[in-house]
């Protein structure tokens, strides 16, 4: 039976496959899942280590339930999603003798639910699906692959998020669909067409493979999504809550604590239900009271004054211009589709009803758009994407005396690509052994995201640079040689040929041709294996 899982920064959702309703259900996991009406199969992105070293832990809405996000406490772990593949600037802490990494942290938190799925259903180790963020980095996909591999999932599968809501919502015939997805860490916009394809092939992003594809079993026609456009940005309910808490901590002199951030949450999210939200809590170990209240209007003109609705306006132009190079304008959009939890502040609807008829706008299945939506993949559902990184080689750049990045593929590029692009190289130095190549994922040109520590707190932030964000593929050891020469190269002429391209699975794949001896030297090896 299929499962997909929506793994977010502030909340985790897991679907499954009905065989018998055809139809995808959401699941409650007890003792982690959250038990308000509302939103009752949401599970807390939450986890305590108890003992690092043995890797106990507690997750979800076990948490809350005691207490322990409330408390200052190093072994306290939240909004851990948005450390996942990134160089983490400052202190990271140490529990047990052990640097913890928010890869360890993550790796902990998913393990624990599907082993808790696998005593319910031993049936999740044949095929999951995962939503992953636009804007997500090769190293966030390769660890999300090792984790599989890791408890022996038999078949994975990743898919953007947006992509995936589109499909949640029922869009799946001939429809140009504007997908808002903004969630605790990150909000990212894309425009998906999706219709109906007779001779479509399989170009699905498939981590690992096992037998055959649905299509292969059941005879079914391929429905294909194509992504028109994307962009993204670090910036999510998460950021919120700590403007939120920076607001009492000037105003009221608060200590910003996990306390008072958790209490801005609450805050947050009555607000989008009311005009005035209150929150008091009363600390029975210090003897201290809090009482924290906001109005709609106050919280509206703090998100102003961070600069909110400049950084929404900007994610919006970038999508509606790329959009605009596909020939599309603003009115063949069939329907805006709002998911995540940030979607639901007013302020957000209203700001999305200044682009678009309020008719065209859906909000009904904000938590569980995403998750549904990506088991379509294992329903017949292919996909048509783009890539939202290029790829780059890495040279010596001796004007500036520094290493630089040579792009080979744009970001924009459709995959498979039917015609590889083309490198010529020499030997640099007498006698050389080999040819090395560090292959880079390049980001953007003129932002860079940096996650770092403000306290005990994990935010991320935009910094102006004039150099293009990279991450290096390939740089270690054993990893840079491309080919060996015999006989070993000589500085002076060209000696290798390399052709890179991407195949439908969204691998980075180069064939290396000898041209002093007319020898293949490499045939379609791929430069990263994600699983």
């Amino acid at each position: 039976m299929p499962y997909a899982i929506d793994f977010g920064t502030s909340n985790t959702v897991i679907t499954r496959w009905n065989a018998v309703t055809q139809q995808p259900e959401t699941l409650a996991i007890p003792g982690i899942s959250q038990r308000l009406a509302q939103n009752p199969s949401l599970i807390p992105s939450l986890l305590y280590a108890e003992n690092a070293a043995q890797g106990k832990v507690t997750i979800g809405q076990e948490v809350r339930d005691r207490g322990l996000d409330i408390s200052q406490d190093s072994r306290f772990f939240r909004n851990f999603k948005r450390g996942i593949g990134t160089e983490v600037q400052g202190f990271l802490p140490e529990l047990d003798g052990q640097v913890i990494r928010f890869e360890q942290v993550g790796e902990w938190y998913l393990t624990q639910i599907i082993n808790q799925l696998k005593t319910t259903d031993p049936e999740i180790a044949e095929s999951i699906v995962f939503t992953v963020p636009v804007d997500s980095f090769e190293a966030y996909r390769l660890w999300l692959g090792q984790i599989c591999e890791s408890l022996d999932i038999n078949q994975v599968r990743m898919i953007d998020e947006p992509t995936a809501a589109a499909l949640g919502y029922g869009f799946v015939d001939r429809q140009t669909l504007l997908v808002v997805d903004f969630g605790g860490g990150t909000l990212d916009l894309s425009i998906v067409q999706t219709n109906v394809n007779q001779s479509a092939k399989p170009t699905g992003f498939i981590l690992k493979w096992g037998q055959k594809s649905f299509k292969e079993q059941s005879g079914q026609q391929a429905k294909t999504a194509r992504v028109i456009a994307k962009a993204g940005q670090n910036l999510g309910g998460s950021d919120l809550d700590n403007w939120l808490v920076d607001h009492f901590v000037n105003t009221q002199g608060f200590t910003a604590t996990p306390l008072i951030s958790r209490l801005a949450e609450r805050l947050k999210i009555q607000l989008s239900l009311f005009t005035e939200a209150q929150e008091v809590f009363f600390d029975d170990e210090r003897f201290e009271s809090y009482d924290l209240s906001l109005t709609r209007s106050q919280f509206e003109q703090i998100l102003s004054d961070r600069g909110f609705f400049t950084k929404l306006d900007e994610s919006m132009e970038q999508v509606l211009q790329q959009a605009r190079r596909q020939g599309l304008a603003v009115s063949d959009i069939d329907a805006v589709l709002l998911v995540g939890g940030t979607v639901q502040i007013p302020a957000v609807q209203n700001w999305v009803k200044q682009y678009f008829d309020e008719r065209l706008i859906r909000c009904e299945k904000p938590f569980e758009a995403i998750a549904q939506g990506a088991l379509q993949l294992s329903q017949g559902i292919e996909l048509k994407d783009f890539l939202y990184h290029g790829y780059g080689i890495r040279y010596w750049d001796r004007r500036q005396n520094r290493h630089n990045w040579h792009p080979l593929i744009k970001a924009g590029q459709p995959y498979p690509m039917e015609n590889p692009v083309e490198l010529v190289l020499g030997a640099s130095l007498e006698s050389q052994p080999s040819i090395e190549l560090i292959v880079g994922e390049l980001g953007a040109e003129t932002v860079q995201t940096e996650v770092y520590f403000d306290g005990d707190r994990l935010v991320t932030r935009n910094v102006s640079s004039s150099q293009t964000q990279v991450q290096a593929l390939n740089d270690k050891d054993g990893s840079r040689s491309i080919a060996e020469l015999d006989p070993p190269g000589s500085p002076g002429s060209d000696r290798i040929k390399v052709q890179f391209m991407v195949d439908r699975d969204r691998f980075l794949r180069i064939t290396v041709e000898d041209l002093l001896t007319a020898r293949t030297l490499v045939e379609d090896q791929a430069v990263v294996q994600l699983s």
